[in-house]
C-alpha cells in the first residue's frame, strides 16, 4: 500500500514524460503531467501532441540479438507503453522498427490522456519545489526558464550540442523509374527506395554540397555537434569519400536492374502508414531552405522532389549525469528528483523511452515508500543507466545503446554473432529476476 498521497509531477510529456507517467500510474500512483505545448511551442515541434517524433521516425533494428533489439525487448517485458503503441502503429522499414510518427503520437496522446490517475496540465513549469516527488523530463528542448531552474538546482552550468533533423519528400515526386527498392545485403523485406549515383552524378552533388549556404548561427549558439548525428554537409567537408563511407554507403545495395553495386546510394524511408512521404537517411543539415532544394534535387530520382519538411538545427540540453545523478537516476543532492530522457544523457528515441521507464519504475518505488533498486548491470536498461552515471564526467557526451556499454561475458567468446547472442539471453535472464522482486 502506497504511503504517500501526494502526486508525482512529471515535467514534460514527451517520450521519456510519457513512459515515465504510464509506469507510475499503472502502480497506483497518482500523477501530474505538465506539458508547455501548445501555450508555448518549441522550434521543432509542430503538433501539441505528446511523445512527437521530431528528428526520424526510426525506432532502430528489431533484428534479434542486436543491441537496440535487446534494450526494446526488455521494455516489452518491462510494461512499457510506447513500445506496445509502436508496434501498434509500425510502418514497413526492413530489419528497422519505425512508425507512424502521427498515428504513434496521438495514441500515446490518448492513452495518457484516459488514464484516471494521470492528471495533464498544459502549462510551462519555471520553478522546482523541493518537496514531493518530480520527474524532469523536458528532453533537448528545455525552455529558457526551466533551463535556469535547473542551473540553479544543478548548482552548476549546463552543457548544450546541437542535433538535426532530416528532410522529408512527398512519395508521389520521386521519380521512381530512376530508383529501387531494397534492403541491404536483402537482410529484411525491400522497404528502402534506394537512389543510385554513379561517380560523375556523386562528384557533382559532393561539390554542390560543400559549396551550399549554411543557416547563420545565433550569437548564443555554439555548434558543439554530437559525433553520433553530423550534418551531412558537415561528414562531406571531412573528406570527399566520408559520405560514401557514411549515410550514402552502397555496400550490400546492388542495383537489380544492372546487377552491379552503385558509386553512392541515398536511402529513403517510409514516413507514414500511407506511405506518402519518405524522410532521407542520415540527410540532417545545418543549410539553407533553397540550398537544400537546389542540392537535394541533384541526387538520381528526387530531381522534381516536394519537400514537406527541410533539414534543420535544434538545441539539445543535458545535463552531467556522471556527476549529478545515482543509479536510479535521482540527483545526488535530491534524491527526490529524478531526470529522464535526453536530458539525463541518453542518446536516441528508444534510449529516451527507457530513461523514463526507469525513473518512473524509481519514483513509483520512492512514492511508496522503498528504497529504488538500479536494474542489473547486465542488462541493457541497467548498462545504459550505468553509463549515464558513471562515465567520465569531464568529456560526457549522450550515447545510444551499444554492447560495449554491457559489461563482457565470463568467459571469451571469439565469434561476434554468439557472444551477442549470449549477452542478449545473460540480460534478459539478469531481468527477468529483477522485474520479480
Amino acid at each position: 500500500m502506497l504511503t504517500r498521497v501526494f502526486p508525482v509531477l512529471i515535467i514534460g510529456a514527451g517520450l521519456a514524460g510519457s513512459e515515465a507517467a504510464w509506469q507510475l500510474a499503472r502502480r497506483g500512483v497518482p500523477v501530474e503531467l505538465y506539458e508547455m505545448r501548445p501555450a508555448r511551442s518549441t522550434p521543432t515541434h509542430q503538433t501539441a501532441d505528446f511523445a512527437e517524433l521530431v528528428c526520424s521516425n526510426s525506432l532502430k533494428s528489431d533484428t534479434e540479438n542486436t543491441a537496440p533489439w535487446l534494450l526494446k525487448e526488455e521494455m516489452r517485458r518491462a510494461g512499457s507503453l510506447l513500445m506496445e503503441l509502436a508496434r501498434q502503429c509500425a510502418v514497413p522499414a526492413g530489419h528497422a522498427l519505425a512508425v507512424d510518427r502521427t498515428a504513434f503520437s496521438a495514441a500515446v496522446t490518448e492513452a495518457i490522456s484516459r488514464q484516471p490517475l494521470i492528471r495533464v496540465r498544459r502549462e510551462e513549469v519555471t520553478h522546482i519545489e523541493d518537496e514531493g516527488i518530480t520527474i524532469i523530463a523536458t528532453g533537448p528542448l528545455t525552455s529558457d526558464a526551466l533551463s535556469h531552474e535547473i542551473t540553479r538546482l544543478i548548482g552548476g552550468t549546463q552543457l548544450f550540442f546541437y542535433d538535426s533533423i532530416s528532410p522529408i519528400v512527398e512519395a508521389d515526386s520521386i521519380d521512381m523509374s530512376r530508383v529501387y527498392k531494397a534492403a541491404r545485403y536483402d537482410k529484411g523485406t525491400a522497404d528502402y527506395i534506394n537512389c543510385p549515383m554513379s561517380e560523375e552524378e556523386y562528384g557533382r552533388f559532393y561539390g554542390a554540397l560543400v559549396a551550399a549556404e549554411a543557416v547563420e548561427a545565433r550569437d548564443w549558439e555554439r555548434l558543439n555537434y554530437f559525433e553520433a548525428c553530423l550534418p551531412i554537409e558537415e561528414i562531406a567537408r571531412r573528406g570527399r569519400d566520408t559520405l560514401r563511407f557514411g549515410p550514402m554507403k552502397p555496400v550490400g545495395l546492388r542495383d537489380p536492374r544492372t546487377g552491379k553495386q552503385p558509386y553512392a546510394v541515398v536511402q529513403l524511408r517510409q514516413e507514414n502508414l500511407r506511405a506518402d512521404s519518405y524522410n532521407l537517411v542520415g540527410f540532417q543539415n545545418h543549410l539553407k531552405f533553397g540550398e537544400q532544394a537546389r542540392v537535394l534535387r541533384l541526387i538520381p530520382g528526387l530531381e522534381n522532389a516536394r519537400f514537406l519538411r527541410y533539414g534543420q538545427i535544434h538545441r539539445n540540453t543535458y545535463i552531467n549525469g556522471p556527476t549529478l545523478l545515482n543509479e536510479c537516476l535521482q540527483l545526488k543532492s535530491q534524491p527526490n528528483i529524478f531526470f529522464a530522457g535526453q536530458i539525463c544523457g541518453v542518446e536516441g528515441y528508444v534510449e529516451s523511452i527507457a530513461a523514463g521507464l526507469m525513473a518512473g519504475m524509481h519514483a513509483a518505488a520512492l512514492a511508496a515508500g522503498l528504497e529504488p533498486v538500479a536494474a542489473p548491470r547486465a542488462t541493457a536498461l541497467g548498462s545504459l543507466v550505468h553509463y549515464v552515471t558513471h562515465a567520465a564526467a569531464k568529456n560526457f557526451q549522450p550515447a545510444n545503446i551499444t554492447f560495449d556499454l554491457l559489461p563482457p561475458l565470463e568467459r571469451k567468446v571469439r565469434d561476434r554473432a554468439e557472444r551477442h547472442r549470449l549477452q542478449c539471453g545473460c540480460a534478459l535472464a539478469e531481468l527477468d529476476a529483477w522485474l520479480k522482486t
